[in-house]
């Protein structure tokens, strides 16, 4: 029987069986592609240097695949649990015929199941087939991003498949268990008549999932006003989450409330007014369409706006630790002839050599020993002390002299002692070093290191090599001023220390831009295929309501006009209300205990708030025109 009704029903259930393989298919390839960057090895005969920057980039995209497989998970369990509630809730009549056949309560739910194993079965098996383009698409997206190296190639794991299946199978089963119980306890005349508890779209779970979810979320939106910028970061991204799914499931509720607002405008025109008293009646059908675009919007804009705000952070902490008027990007040999150019006070070069330097690190009780090759710059003690504020967290910068080195802000908080000894290696000679000095850490990724005694080092390893130099001009000097002399001996770029931060910034938020790219991306598609879904099975139902319209009178483009009015009103609501949440979770950046650092992603938002619209009508629209292509006298005569 179960197969018989997929059969019959196969346009109610093309919907739901996507979503899971979609789900499966976005799990798989992330969990394939970490599985590669985790068996992958560096290249042979590559330097030190370029074998730590692939580790860190397969460290990198590992995270990012980490985040990818919570969020498809996190996806996965709310539209494919949402799209199984809204199919089984559209068919209530049809079960009510069974039950008053002869079925009983627990055939219903055996029935119910049968067709979720077979639906999961078959979404299961599609999304492991699509899972193998996307691993690769996966990959080349990485490769691009310069997280993985160029020639990365995903391998074939088979102890993924498992988990590809159970995703497949445990969400389907679980989504349609919870709705097909609930099925099971209303009244069969109920769910034909549509009264008591078939008419109750709020049900005692919807109540309690809500209240779990908006309690904390609630809770935690004044501690991110009162907390620092790392702490508003955490508030806002649980925030966004936990808002998102918290307003979802009171979207039966919250849908027709904002519903009678729209309506003041809806009910201008006789086909809005219609199309109003559609959105209020079809409760489910409106929290059903609207609850992905919450997720969508609160997710997008909430993480998005996050990260932005937080490089805004990292830019303004960049020149509050930097005491300087002009930063010179220049080579190792060009920065020793800054000092000399009229009108400088004090130059602080900072060249960044290819060396390695080994230390113990301490965590947790337990130490180990570590070689660093990135973030190595050699730097003059006193004048780096003058160009950078507050002072070293601890020892002293005017001991870093000799064979010495002090640890930078980059690993600030891993762990090394100032006292303890490092080895590093320089040009082919080892040497041992006391660390004498540990900078502050900043919110900056990829800051310095390690800082080293210049004259450690030989010139034949810093001429060449890139170096950055805070320049203090002289009191009563034009900076401007000393910045054309330094152009003008062809030195380097000169820039100032606001332009310098800025810039840093920008290249933080490209790396940002891309890994919202991947994770908005994927969930975006997601989000949109959830709501044509509930459009389409929306639609595909009422079949015989747009037909009694039209014997009514409407024509069947006033019909498509009166489904498109209603479904552009519910992306409205959706809109709204994930808008609500992103606004809420980004709050404490713009009322914090610092400056406002808030970054709202408008241009993100106007793609976004498009999108929906385009994406809603144009299914609306197909959807209707297709229920509509019968004669309506012939389904108004075989409704009942």
């Amino acid at each position: 029987m179960s197969a018989r009704m997929l059969r019959e029903r196969w346009r109610l259930f093309a919907g739901a069986v996507l979503s899971v393989a979609l789900g499966v298919a976005l799990v798989q390839s992330s969990l394939m592609t970490m599985a590669s960057t985790a068996d992958s090895k560096v290249p042979p005969g590559v330097s030190g240097r370029a074998a730590e920057e692939i580790r860190e980039g397969y460290a990198g995209a590992a995270t990012l695949l980490g985040m990818t497989v919570m969020l498809a998970g996190f996806l996965a369990v709310f539209i494919v649990g949402s799209t199984f509630t809204f199919t089984v809730a559209q068919r209530r009549r049809d079960l009510a015929l069974f039950r008053m056949l002869g079925g009983s309560r627990p055939q219903l739910v055996r029935l119910l199941l049968g067709e979720a194993l077979l639906l999961g079965l078959i979404g299961t098996g599609l999304g492991i087939a699509l899972g193998v383009p996307g691993t690769w698409a996966q990959s080349w997206t990485l490769v691009a991003l310069g997280m993985l190296p160029d020639g990365f190639s995903p391998s074939w794991t088979n102890g993924i498949l498992p988990v590809s299946a159970g995703l497949g199978l445990g969400v389907t089963l679980a989504g349609v268990l919870v709705a097909s119980l609930r099925a099971a306890r209303v009244r069969p005349l109920e769910a034909l008549r549509e009264t008591g508890g078939a008419a109750r779209a709020m049900t005692v779970t919807r109540w309690l999932v809500g209240l779990c979810f908006l309690v904390p979320a609630v809770v935690l939106i004044p501690v991110g006003r009162t907390s620092d910028v790392l702490g508003a970061m955490l508030v806002a991204m649980a925030v966004s989450i936990w808002g998102s799914v918290a307003l979802s499931q009171f979207s039966p509720l919250i849908v027709p409330l904002v519903g009678r607002l729209l309506g003041v405008a809806l009910r201008a025109g006789t086909l809005g007014g219609l199309a109003e008293a559609n959105l209020r009646d079809g409760v489910r059908r409106s929290a059903s369409t609207a609850a992905p675009l919450i997720v969508l919007v609160s997710l997008v804009i909430g993480l998005t706006g996050t990260l932005s705000s937080l490089a805004r952070a990292t830019g303004m902490d960049v020149e509050r630790v930097t005491a300087g008027d002009l930063v010179v990007a220049s080579t190792g040999a060009n920065a020793a002839r800054i000092a000399a150019v009229p009108g400088v006070a004090t130059a602080s070069p900072q060249v960044s050599v290819d060396i390695s330097v080994t230390v113990t690190h301490h965590a947790e009780g337990r130490q180990g020993r570590r070689t660093h090759h990135l973030g190595i710059v050699t730097v003059d003690g006193p004048a780096y002390e003058r160009t950078h504020r507050p002072a070293p967290r601890a020892g002293s910068f005017d001991r870093l002299h000799g064979r010495t080195l002090a640890v930078g802000s980059g690993l600030a908080a891993e762990g090394i002692r100032v006292g303890s000894r490092a080895t590093a290696k320089i040009g082919g000679t080892r040497r041992t070093l006391r660390i004498v000095a540990s900078v502050a850490p900043t919110l900056e990724n990829g800051s310095e290191s390690f800082l080293i005694p210049r004259e450690l080092v030989p010139a034949s390893l810093t001429a060449g090599a890139p170096a950055e130099t805070v320049v203090q001009v002289g009191p009563g000097t034009s900076a401007g001023a000393v910045a054309d002399r330094i152009r003008a001996a062809g030195i380097g770029t000169v820039r100032t220390v606001p332009q310098w931060a800025g810039d840093r910034v920008a290249e933080q938020q490209r790396g940002n831009d891309g890994i919202m790219m991947v994770l908005m991306g994927l969930g975006g598609l997601y989000a949109a295929v959830a709501v044509i879904n509930a459009v389409v099975i929306a639609g595909a139902e009422r079949r015989a309501e747009f037909a009694t319209a039209r014997v009514s009178g409407l024509s069947r483009a006033q019909v498509v006009r009166t489904a498109l009015a209603e479904a552009w009103a519910v992306t409205t609501i959706g809109l709204l209300l994930g808008g609500l949440v992103a606004a809420a979770a980004l709050a404490g950046f713009a009322t914090g205990p610092g400056p406002n650092i808030l970054v709202v992603p408008w241009g993100l938002l106007a793609l976004l708030v498009t999108g929906s619209y385009l994406v809603t009508g144009l299914a609306s629209m197909w959807t209707t025109a297709s229920a509509t292509r019968t004669a309506p006298v012939l389904l108004i005569a075989a409704r009942e």
